[in-house]
């Protein structure tokens, strides 16, 4: 893939075009119940997570925030969750759980939250926690990446059965300004990093840490494939028994 692919793969997951999730989850379902708070310490606007319906179908939905205007975005660290976030989308997930509910998260995220205030309050610790309880959670779980998916803030929300991804979106260990400024001491090189680090979709499905890539024309909200699209992934978790499904997924990542 040449360097000006992967520089528009870059460009168009950041898109503030695709920073409107709040909009994304009224499009994908009714019936949206938004659950606040942690229990702990209070609720962190960063992450969405709640309950809602989709063909009458009953669902978990969990989806990172980046937000619209730049007070929204102040107060989700432009998409970066923090311990409180993980806490909440893991009460939902918990909750998912105990109703026999799938759980559909939506992702687009920079990472989490990398302050000195989050890292005091366990984020680290809230985060092994989240994919440790994911690899046990025993509903199906479907991941998709709309944007960015970076670091282990986009992995606490990923560990699932199915892991989709749109055509121009990423889905990387950190990110590429990160990667070239420990590599490179610069981070004007980001681009030669993404190209380093493979972020183009084909290559991630080819390696089996993505299922399938998605056409950006689902994103338009008056199409509805990407609800008929989740809807026939439903229909297939349905023919799998709880022990088959958990058997795979801990194979998907033992792989690893």
């Amino acid at each position: 893939m040449s360097k000006t692919e992967i520089q528009k793969i870059m460009n168009d997951a950041r898109s503030d075009t695709k920073a409107d999730m709040n909009a994304l989850v009224d499009h994908l379902f009714t019936n949206f119940v938004n659950c606040k708070g942690d229990r702990v310490s209070g609720d962190n606007a960063a992450i969405i997570a709640g309950f809602a319906t989709i063909a009458d179908r009953a669902v978990a939905v969990i989806s990172t925030n980046k937000g619209q205007e730049l007070k929204e975005r102040l107060q989700t660290n432009f998409g970066s969750p923090t311990p409180a976030g993980y806490r909440k989308a893991l009460r939902v997930m918990e909750t998912a759980s105990e109703l026999h509910l799938p759980i559909i998260t939506l992702i687009n995220t920079p990472g989490a939250y990398p302050g000195a205030d989050a890292e005091a309050a366990g984020q680290g610790q809230v985060i092994a926690h989240s994919i440790q309880k994911m690899l046990t959670l025993p509903v199906p779980i479907l991941t998709i990446i709309v944007g960015e998916a970076g670091s282990g803030g986009a992995l606490a929300l990923a560990c699932s059965d199915q892991i989709w991804m749109f055509a121009h979106s990423m889905y990387t260990v950190l990110s590429p300004e990160g990667f070239a400024s420990i590599m490179w001491k610069d981070a004007q090189l980001a681009p030669k990093a993404a190209e380093v680090m493979h972020i183009e979709p084909e290559w991630l499905q080819e390696h089996q840490v993505v299922d399938q890539i998605l056409p950006e024309e689902w994103l338009d909200f008056t199409d509805q494939q990407l609800q008929e699209k989740i809807l026939q992934q439903l229909a297939q978790f349905d023919q799998l028994s709880v022990t088959e499904l958990l058997q795979q997924r801990q194979a998907r990542f033992r792989q690893f």
